[in-house]
């Protein structure tokens, strides 16, 4: 029987395989879909693990090389009015 240590250590081991996978895709072969998906597989299988953060950086590079720089600003600026219109404003710090 597994105790949680090694659950624990098992997924971050997988997450760390993962990652290396998307890495790999996006800086290696340059297959940006490729990693783009790899990286969204990560964060929705691991999302607690800090290689789910780190693909939320690397997906965010994967953007701004791809979608030129005025489609991503209305983008931000449609999600910013939707969430007035629909109230779902983040918490203010």
């Amino acid at each position: 029987m597994r105790n949680r240590n090694d659950t624990d250590s098992t997924e971050v081991e997988d997450a760390g395989t993962l990652y290396a996978a998307a890495y790999a895709a996006h800086y290696t072969t340059k297959d940006l879909q490729a990693a783009l998906g790899l990286y969204r597989s990560l964060m929705s299988s691991h999302p607690d693990t800090p290689e789910a953060g780190y693909s939320r950086s690397q997906i965010q590079h994967i953007a701004k090389a791809i979608v030129p720089k005025e489609k991503l600003f209305d983008a931000q600026v449609d999600l910013a009015l939707a969430c007035f219109e629909h109230g779902d404003q983040a918490d203010k710090q």
